[in-house]
């Protein structure tokens, strides 16, 4: 083992509670074939610190001083110089890696790029490894992994998947093994994970706060003893975490030999089956989990118990099938199920895979249920102007549909390239995405070095110059030219007055709204809302990147009253612009949602509210602001001041029986510079 640090860190045995948290992260070290633990909690949940403590606890690697590549023993990669010699150096014992991943961080330091010393100095064309040469055999960490740009997580997938990263970049063709535990942490309030890097993570830990009042003061106990002293702190658990190791490094040998039978393997299918589990990596992970377990109890066999124990960590995270559907697992069905499997097991049935089918989701009947009570609430509102302001009710979210996909399309000098990353609005020049080409540049904020050594190498030959040395001048020097995509940040602006009540049209509404929620989810924007009804409107929720806040207050959002559109407007507009002056500006987009009959005019004022209304919106137009109005008037009788007010803002007007078409696709165009 290497020297201790000069500022240990804190231990891992030392660390209180979390069970579960401590359990998944063990699994993988066991077996870091299983790809991960992704831990999902409050702030100060000691998310951090366990996967930072982790690495204490894992038996050590043989290791060849002064290899970037952390070749395995016998397996030199190709493009390590190191391994690759005719004397290489003998490998010693070494900590596992442990690698963090700024959220910061370019593709090329993640990927690796062309060694610009050594380009430099003799003209060599060399690869200079990244983050992902550094992390093979060990642990890569990325806090607050779901604000992690997209680019980088493509990146990740791709190499996650195939445990080789091939780059193929600036004259460079070079592929390395990166075989790593990924191992992520994250806050809710942030907004969630793209469904594809959530399926990737294999184990999935949600983490709380304690509560009892003992745990947390014995909690603040031990971490003021050990920033008061870390040396004597450390040693103080060296006991525990030698024992620990060493219960780890026999697992990692008995782990082979731990036999995973049939009914085993057909219980763990059932499982996946009876929780509506899409992806196969599920079946797989809960096998290399279930197993792990019985290694680290030093057991031979994995039992029904053990496949229990892996459900809970493999599950509850791929269950979740739609973007507002709250992950988890039902626990007494899980029991029943496993109770099911353990019976057979010991009748010598061999069925356990089989079990009786379960009793009907008692879920089902809770849809007429709501009904029933919606019903019940439901009061006789007024049709036209939604006069009575004591009427109040709050209504269901009606069918949302499919996702409704929404371009926005804005020339790409009206906003700054270092908006936050996301999946919608194109961005021609962007910080970051896919390299597009190299243009000249004599002062560049992104130097294209492939490029650049190009231009130097040919502009030498042909004045005839000589040496050993590439000479560059500010000449030779290009910038890269990136192409990516940004997210937006979409205001939906929702008509709650009294006349959405009528045909419970209010329902049609937030089923409208959800479904452009979902769209929103996928494509990483920001979300706010403002709701108006009675006098004024308000902003039930500030930019935020969870969709899932969103959600929450559109169901909670109550319906009657008047209807205060111009103060819509007007907050809208305030709202764009203090969110402009931000230094993260993103690209707007609002979504107003009414049927227009504005009757409140602004606080203070005693104009005509429509007239107001007309004038807000000839604002926003003039400000080059992308609107969508969906117009939510309906029967016979139709005023058409939805369309007007849409004309007025020069954005598309919809109805609510357009926005559930399966095919809906939306350009909204800004028109600068046409006012």
């Amino acid at each position: 083992m290497s020297a201790a640090h000069h500022h240990p860190g804190y231990p891992f045995s030392a660390i209180v509670g979390q069970p579960l948290l401590k359990e998944a992260l063990l699994m993988c070290a066991v077996d870091p074939g299983i790809g991960g633990v992704l831990v999902r909690g409050d702030k100060g949940t000691a998310k951090s610190t366990a996967a930072r403590g982790l690495t204490q606890v894992l038996p050590a690697i043989l290791r060849k001083s002064g290899c970037a590549f952390n070749c395995a023993p016998g397996q030199p990669a190709a493009a390590c110089a190191v391994c690759s010699a005719q004397e290489p150096p003998t490998a010693t014992l070494a900590e596992v890696p442990f690698v963090t991943l700024p959220l910061g961080a370019t593709e090329d330091r993640v990927l690796g790029s062309l060694d610009l010393q050594l380009a430099l100095q003799g003209g060599q064309r060399a690869f200079q490894p990244g983050l992902l040469a550094a992390a093979h055999r060990g642990i890569l960490y990325i806090d607050e992994v779901n604000l992690l740009a997209d680019h980088l997580v493509d990146v990740l997938l791709d190499v996650a998947a195939m445990g080789v990263n091939a780059v193929q970049r600036e004259g460079l063709s070079v592929s390395h093994p990166a075989r790593f535990t990924l191992i992520g942490t994250m806050n809710l309030e942030e907004g969630d994970l793209r469904p594809q890097l959530l399926d990737r993570f294999g184990l999935m830990v949600e983490v709380t706060a304690p509560t009892d009042k003992s745990v947390r003061a014995e909690v603040v106990r031990r971490r003021i003893a050990y920033e008061a002293d870390p040396q004597a702190f450390t040693s103080q658990w060296q006991a525990q975490q030698d024992a620990l190791r060493a219960q780890v490094a026999q697992a990692q040998r008995l782990l082979p030999g731990v036999a995973l039978d049939d009914a085993m393997l057909e219980l763990i299918s059932h499982l996946c089956c009876e929780f509506e589990v899409a992806s196969l990596r599920a079946d797989i992970v809960m096998h290399k989990t279930a197993r792990a377990i019985a290694a680290l109890q030093a057991r031979a066999r994995v039992t029904p118990d053990d496949v229990r124990a892996a459900a809970l960590l493999v599950l509850p995270h791929r269950r979740r099938r739609k973007p507002f559907e709250q992950s988890g697992m039902d626990q007494d069905k899980l029991d029943d199920l496993v109770d099911q499997a353990r019976q057979a097991q010991g009748e010598g049935q061999g069925s356990a895979g089989a079990p009786p089918d379960a009793a009907p989701d008692e879920q089902e009947g809770q849809e007429p249920q709501e009904q029933q009570e919606q019903q019940e609430q439901q009061e006789q509102q007024e049709q036209q102007n939604g006069e009575g302001e004591g009427a109040q009710q709050t209504f269901a979210i009606g069918a949302a549909g499919p996702a409704r996909k929404i371009s926005v399309v804005t020339p790409t000098t009206s906003f700054s390239t270092s908006s936050a990353s996301g999946r919608r609005s194109a961005v021609a020049d962007a910080s970051r995405g896919s390299a597009l080409r190299a243009v000249p540049d004599v002062n560049p904020d992104r130097l294209a070095v492939g490029a650049t050594l190009r231009s130097a190498a040919v502009r030498g030959a042909l004045a005839g110059e000589g040496g050993e040395r590439l000479q560059v001048t500010r000449e030779d020097l290009h910038r890269q030219v990136r192409s990516g995509r940004g997210a937006n940040l979409i205001v939906f602006v929702v008509d709650a007055s009294g006349s959405m009540a009528a045909q419970r049209r209010m329902e049609a509404v937030k089923g409208a709204v959800l479904a452009l929620l979902t769209d929103a989810y996928q494509r990483r924007d920001q979300l706010a809302v403002i709701g108006f009804r009675g006098e004024q409107a308000q902003l039930l929720l500030a930019p935020t990147r969870s969709a899932d806040l969103a959600e929450q207050g559109l169901r909670e959002l109550p319906t009657g009253g008047r209807t205060p559109l111009p103060h819509a407007l007007q907050l809208a507009a305030q709202l764009l612009q203090q969110t402009s002056q931000a230094s993260d500006e993103l690209p707007p987009l609002l979504v107003i949602l009414s049927d227009g009959k504005a009757n409140v005019s602004l606080p203070g004022s005693q104009g005509d509210a429509w007239t107001q209304t007309l004038e807000a919106a000839a604002n926003l137009a003039a400000q080059a602001i992308p609107a969508l109005v969906l117009d939510t008037e309906s029967g016979y009788l139709r005023l058409g001041r939805a369309a007007q007010l849409a004309e007025a803002l020069g954005a598309p007007c919809l109805t609510l029986e357009q926005l559930t078409g399966d095919a809906l696709a939306l350009t909204v165009r800004a028109q600068l510079g046409k006012r």
